[in-house]
């Protein structure tokens, strides 16, 4: 059979066009190279708990657009969050509000603890010339040193110092007691699980996984007229300008016999000698209930290590300094010589995609592409 689109990826970019394809009577047919669909968001049943394996992911956006849609294909719970800060079993709230405040220096009025905040912040007089500089003119010293420091520097491999400030450029400080990390106004979990809205996306597409597209990529590009590619972009060109860098990151699950292991889904350790960015506890992403509504009586952790991505490892997040953005750039200017190829998703494009923004980039690119 031949297809109109031949998509690599059955991660939320992929499943997106492929939904819009086949709605606009187009055939397609997904490859992914791994055992499953629904690509970074899968989620699996572990005793009732629905297991985010490649790390957490809830749902937040301003987009009403966006919002609607994926709310076609589940129903979303109302999780809000709201993770701890653990430095060295002193235990802080973020995003930074009044109880970090509090916390953290004895302020007990907005008026307190934005004097305070005003006070640290005026070590940094010029502009800021990387992360540490950025992080320190927005919230200080003493809450740079403690809940941003070691938590960045694991989870980047690089000195705070030498990483540019931009990656830092907005971190959330409420003079209130808001504990809900995000500024979006919709927000949650898919009841059921990620896979199973992904599964609702790519109903009616053939699928096809554990089919490694790059090494079978001739007679794959023969079964259709276009490709919209989802990997690494690098990767697709044989890496022949040298590799972009990623970080990676190593999951250690554990199902433990308990019903609480630390009473919150995420749990961020800021020390720079403890070797894991966070713990989350996935059964909290869903109140600690199963569908039924039901109390879990067990509950599964995953540590989180960051890493310096290597060839074998999954990428995760583009490292996207100056160097890599010079040489992506040539990778893209190689993607605008294949006009029958789409570059698209995090991997694709070498952007550090939130969820939505994956989901908005991929209907307005099907969007163009179908109209054509």
């Amino acid at each position: 059979m031949h297809y109109d689109y031949l998509i690599v990826g059955a991660g939320l970019y992929g499943a997106v066009f492929a939904h819009e394809a086949k709605a606009a009577g187009k055939s397609a047919l997904v490859v992914d190279r791994r055992d499953h669909i629904a690509g970074n968001v899968y989620t699996e049943r572990v005793e009732g708990i629905h297991v985010h394996r490649y790390g957490a992911h809830i749902f937040h956006t301003n987009n009403r657009r966006v919002w609607d849609y994926v709310n076609r294909f589940a129903e979303f719970n109302r999780f809000t969050n709201s993770p701890v800060a653990n430095y060295k079993g002193e235990l802080y709230s973020l995003p930074f509000n009044m109880y970090t405040f509090n916390r953290m220096w004895g302020v007990a009025t907005p008026e307190q603890a934005a004097a305070k905040l005003a006070e640290q912040r005026a070590e940094i007089t010029g502009e800021p010339r990387n992360l540490e500089e950025q992080a320190i003119s927005l919230v200080g010293r003493d809450i740079y040193e403690k809940l941003i420091k070691g938590y960045t520097e694991k989870q980047w491999g690089r000195d705070c110092r030498d990483l540019p400030a931009f990656i830092i450029k907005r971190l959330p400080v409420r003079l209130t007691f808001d504990n809900n990390y995000f500024n979006a106004r919709f927000q949650g979990i898919p009841i059921g699980g990620y896979t199973r809205m992904v599964a609702r996306m790519l109903e009616g597409v053939e699928v096809r996984l554990g089919c490694d597209y790059l090494a079978h990529k001739p007679e794959l590009d023969a079964l259709a007229d276009l490709v919209v590619y989802t990997g690494p972009i690098d990767a697709y060109f044989g890496s022949c300008l040298g590799p972009l860098e990623y970080r990676s990151v190593r999951f250690e699950t554990e199902l433990l016999d308990m019903p609480n292991f630390q009473g919150n889904a995420a749990v961020n350790y800021t020390d720079r000698k403890m070797p894991w960015t966070r713990i989350i506890e996935h059964k909290w992403f869903e109140f600690g209930k199963d569908e039924a509504g039901n109390d879990l009586p067990k509950t599964v952790i995953s540590r989180e290590y960051s890493s310096e991505w290597k060839p074998g490892d999954e990428p995760y997040y583009p490292v996207n300094d100056e160097k890599n953005g010079a040489l992506y750039q040539k990778y893209r200017a190689l993607a605008d010589g294949e006009p029958k190829v789409i570059f698209g998703g995090r991997l694709g494009e070498y952007k550090y995609y939130d969820m939505d923004q994956v989901i908005a980039a991929a209907l307005d690119r099907s969007a163009a592409e179908l109209a054509r």
